[in-house]
């Protein structure tokens, strides 16, 4: 049986067309059903079940990330906070006052205050009150 080509030429052309259409129709109803079913409450379900993993773990990653960020902030924190009370006598005088709480409140009062004064007395030697100046002329520069 010999096929001529001009015949195997018009075969393959209808079954192209036939194809081109019969796959456009197929993809245009899985759109779709696919949009009604993504748009339907138990999409919404579904879709969370299969997404609970990956909110675990990045809550999970996130939680690790935090506890690291804060230990490592306040370990700082109170390293630098015990260098600066061994550096100004805080902890000794700390130590000796905690069976007094007057006195320990009262130490407490003059360690802070004694700081503020020298902070004060530093300010005040530095800046100064810039006066305006006045202009006798109008209008511009």
């Amino acid at each position: 049986m010999d096929i001529e080509p001009t015949v195997l030429l018009a075969y393959a052309i209808i079954w192209t067309v036939f194809y081109f259409f019969l796959s456009n129709y197929i993809a245009e109803l899985s759109r779709k059903k696919w949009t009604a079913w993504v748009q339907s409450d138990d999409s919404d379900d579904v879709l969370m079940d299969a997404l609970s993993v990956i909110v675990d773990e990045i809550e999970d990653r996130f939680h690790d990330k935090l506890e690291h960020f804060q230990s490592s902030f306040f370990g700082s924190l109170g390293a630098a906070s015990k260098k600066l009370d061994d550096a100004t006598g805080q902890t000794t005088i700390k130590a000796l006052t905690k069976d007094n709480p007057v006195m320990g409140f009262l130490a407490d009062y003059m360690m802070k205050r004694g700081g503020l004064g020298q902070l004060m007395d530093q300010n005040s030697t530095k800046t100064g009150v810039k006066q305006p100046q006045n202009n006798t002329k109008m209008g511009l520069k």
